[in-house]
């Protein structure tokens, strides 16, 4: 079993910088991928920011060149910095992880943070 606890969310102005944190505790599997997800209301929960444990990442377009995804494998631990935040980056931000064992992918959620983005 894995736990995923999040931290970092908040108020911002649109403009305005934060980081979110998300600790992962458990089974790690050697293979496996850490992202970010994100659930605005009355929308599906969309893909934000990926990151494998070997450090490949992919960002959805709407975030590219604003948000940075980033791991510390020692710490279990995977970051997401948001820079230039704008009102439709609010939503409820949820941490993944995926554990992969030849062709098995078990997968986690943490209980989601809040971001708002004040205009």
């Amino acid at each position: 079993q894995v736990q995923l606890v999040e931290s970092g969310g908040g108020l911002v102005q649109a403009g305005g910088s934060l980081r979110l944190s998300c600790a992962a505790s458990g089974s790690i599997f050697s293979i496996n991928s850490m992202g970010w997800y994100r659930q605005a209301p009355g929308k599906q929960r969309d893909l934000v920011a990926r990151i494998t444990s070997g450090g490949i990442t992919n960002y959805a377009d709407s975030v590219k060149g604003r948000f940075t995804i980033s791991r510390d494998n020692a710490k279990n631990t995977v970051y997401l910095q948001m820079n230039s935040l704008k009102p439709e980056d609010t939503a409820v931000y949820y941490c993944n992880l995926e554990n992969f064992r030849a062709s098995l992918k078990f997968e986690y959620w943490g209980q989601g943070t809040q971001v708002t983005v004040s205009s």
